[in-house]
C-alpha cells in the first residue's frame, strides 16, 4: 500500500527587503531581545551578555511552506539521500522513504525491534560517509534488554530498492540497563573525519542524574566511535581507569540535537528543566555540569540541586533559553537558498513549536529569529535540501514532512 500525501502551501509574513538579497537579516531596535515572556529563574544571570535572550533579527525574504507528506506517527529523525528522498523514522519503530512529492513508501523491513515507550522509540537516523558506495545507514533506538532498556545505535544496508535494511548489526549499546522510558538522547552525526557522534540523556529519574558525572557510564554522555563501532584512540578517555572510552563529554541531561561543522567544531543542543534548555559547543573531554550546574528550576519549582548556574571544572552553556523551548534536532544551515544563514544554526523546537534560527558570530549567538510559527505543530527534526530549502518533520499523531522555501 502507498500513503497518498496532503500538499498544501501556506504563505508567511512578508519581510521588508532593505538590501534585497535572501536570507539577509534586518536587525530589530538594538539589543532588543526576541524573548519577551517572564523567566522561569528570573533570579539568575548569565554568565555572559550573550548567553540568552538573544536580540531578534528577521528574514528579508518571503517565506512559504509547504506541506509536503501527512499521516506519519510520531516522527523523530530525517535524513537526506543523495536521490532526493528522505528517510524518516516513526517512534513506533517504522523507518519510511519520501519522495520530493510527497509519496510514502511502505515501511523499511529488517530493523531491530524498539521499545516504544514514554519518549523511547525509533530514533534518528542518518547516511553513512560512505553512502554512495556501501548505501550504509545508522540509527538510533531505545532497546529493550535484561532488567531494563538502553539507547544502541545500529547500522545496516539499505537494500538497492530501498524495501530493507540488510545485515543489519548494532555498534554500540549504551550502559547501564534502566528500566524507565525517558531520556533516552538520541541524535547522530557523522563529522568530516569519519567519527560518528552519538548523544544520549541521562533518563531523567533522581536516581540516575549523578551518572552523568561518572565516567564509567555512557549516560547523560557524547559518545564518539568509529563508523564499524570500535573506540578511535584519540578520545579523551581512552587508558583511563573506571572511564568508558567512548565517552568524548560528559555533564549532559537529554541532547536531542547535534550538528558538525564543516571545521570539525560539534555543537549540541539538549533540553534543560525549567528555563534550561542550552547550546553547548561540545569540546573532548570537557564536562557540561548537569545536575552540579544549570540554568532554570525543577519542573515542580524549586531550585536544581544547590541551584548552582557555574561550577568550577564545569563548561557555560554558549545559549540557553528561558522560558525553554523544548529543543528536537538541529543543524547547521548551509545552502544557495538563503546565504545569509549559512553558518546559523537552525533548532527544531517542540513546545513553541517553531524553528529557532541563531546567527553566531566568534561562537556567540547574536540574533534569533522564529521561522515556521504559523505551522502551529512540535517541530521534531530539520534538515536542509539540496537547493538550500529548510525541511522539518512534526512530531504529532499526523505528523507532517514540510517545506520551508522562499516563496514563488
Amino acid at each position: 500500500m502507498r500513503l497518498i500525501a496532503l500538499a498544501a502551501t501556506v504563505s508567511v509574513l512578508a519581510m521588508a527587503a532593505a538590501c534585497g538579497a535572501n536570507g539577509q537579516d534586518a536587525p530589530a531596535a538594538p539589543g532588543t531581545p526576541l524573548e519577551t515572556r517572564p523567566a522561569n529563574a528570573p533570579n539568575q544571570t548569565p554568565a555572559f551578555p550573550e548567553q540568552t535572550r538573544a536580540p531578534a533579527v528577521r528574514t528579508e525574504a518571503t517565506l512559504a511552506h509547504t506541506i509536503v507528506a501527512s499521516g506519519l506517527e510520531h516522527p523523530w529523525g530525517l535524513a537526506l539521500l543523495p536521490d532526493g528522498r528522505w528517510l524518516v523514522t516513526e517512534k513506533r519503530g517504522r523507518l519510511r522513504l519520501i519522495t520530493a512529492d510527497g509519496a510514502i513508501g511502505e515501511p523499511i523491513a529488517g530493523l531491530p525491534a524498539v521499545d516504544a515507550r514514554g519518549q523511547g522509540g525509533l530514533l534518528d537516523v542518518v547516511i553513512g560517509p560512505t553512502f554512495g558506495q556501501d548505501r550504509m545507514i545508522y540509527w538510533s533506538y531505545s532497546e529493550a534488554r535484561t532488567g531494563g532498556n538502553a539507547t544502541s545505535v545500529a547500522r545496516g544496508r539499505l537494500s538497492d530498492d530501498g524495501s530493507r535494511v540488510e545485515n543489519a548489526q548494532v555498534i554500540f549499546r549504551a550502559l547501564p540497563v534502566y528500566d524507565g522510558d525517558k531520556h533516552f538522547g538520541s541524535s547522530l552525526a557523522f563529522a568530516p573525519d569519519g567519527h560518528l557522534f552519538i548523544t544520549l540523556g541521562e533518563r531523567s529519574d533522581a536516581p540516575m542524574r549523578p551518572q552523568s558525572q561518572d565516567l564509567a557510564s555512557h549516560m547523560g554522555k557524547t559518545i564518539r566511535i568509529n563508523a564499524d563501532g570500535t573506540v578511535p584512540e584519540d578520545n579523551p578517555y581512552v587508558g583511563q581507569d573506571g572511564a568508558l572510552p567512548e565517552i568524548w563529554s560528559l555533564g549532559h541531561r537529554n541532547v536531542q540535537g547535534i550538528a558538525i561543522a564543516a571545521n570539525g567544531d560539534v555543537w549540541t543542543v539538549e533540553h534543560g528543566t525549567r528555563g534550561g534548555d542550552e547550546i553547548n559547543l561540545d569540546q573532548a573531554g570537557k564536562n557540561y555540569g548537569w545536575p552540579d550546574a544549570a540554568y532554570g528550576v525543577e519542573y515542580r519549582g524549586g531550585p536544581i540541586n544547590a541551584g548552582n548556574t557555574a561550577r568550577d571544572g564545569t563548561e557555560q552553556p554558549v545559549y540557553y533559553w528561558d522560558p525553554v523551548i523544548a529543543p528536537g534536532g538541529m543543524t547547521l544551515y548551509q545552502g544557495a537558498m538563503f546565504p545569509g544563514w549559512n553558518g546559523n544554526l537552525l533548532v527544531a523546537g517542540l513546545k513553541e513549536k517553531h524553528i529557532a534560527r541563531l546567527v553566531l558570530q566568534n561562537n556567540r549567538v547574536v540574533g534569533e529569529e522564529r521561522l515556521l510559527t504559523d505551522l502551529g505543530e512540535r517541530v521534531r527534526d530539520v534538515a536542509v535540501g539540496s537547493d538550500g530549502a529548510v525541511w522539518a518533520i512534526t512530531d504529532e499523531q499526523n505528523g507532517k514532512l514540510v517545506r520551508l522555501a522562499v516563496a514563488n
